[in-house]
């Protein structure tokens, strides 16, 4: 009985492991020994076993999962705490440099309106200037007359 329980751990082992070498050494000796007609018992106690450590397995997976899948929901939970304070981040910067915005234009109002009336005082300026430099223009006489009138223009100059 010793050597039945030894050959069908053997076996089970050999099925998990994927060794098929060893798997039929395993079925020689079981069929050497004890015959044909018992292999089927060989068959028979390794099978549920083996079901049972792929449940085993499973369980492990599936707890595996779960773990990880709770780790992704904590990091989703922080990554949506950075996404927020982020967006408010972003909405007082964007506050600070539209208050940037209206000062710069405020700034640029005042300095339009002071290069204006620079401006304005340049152009009174030089139109006084233009009326004291000016000289008056004689009103041309009539063409009959031109020639003379251009003559005593130059006599006189």
């Amino acid at each position: 009985m010793l050597l039945k329980n030894h050959l069908i751990e053997v076996f089970k082992k050999a099925s998990l492991e994927n060794n098929f070498l060893l798997k039929e050494n395993v079925v020689l000796k079981w069929v050497h020994r004890f015959g044909v007609d018992s292999l089927n018992d060989l068959l028979i106690h390794s099978s549920p076993q083996k079901e049972n450590q792929l449940e085993e397995e499973n369980q492990e997976q599936i707890s595996l999962i779960d773990e990880v899948h709770e780790e992704n929901q904590e990091q989703i939970s922080l990554i949506d705490e950075v996404h927020e304070e982020n967006q408010e981040q972003i909405k007082l910067e964007i506050s600070k440099a539209f208050e940037n915005i209206e000062e710069t234009k405020w700034e640029s109002n005042g300095a339009e309106t002071a290069s204006r009336n620079e401006i304005s005082s340049k152009n009174q300026n030089s139109n006084k200037i233009n009326q004291f430099t000016e000289t008056p223009k004689l009103p041309l006489p009539y063409i009959k007359n031109l020639r003379k009138w251009i003559n005593n223009d130059k006599k006189a100059s």
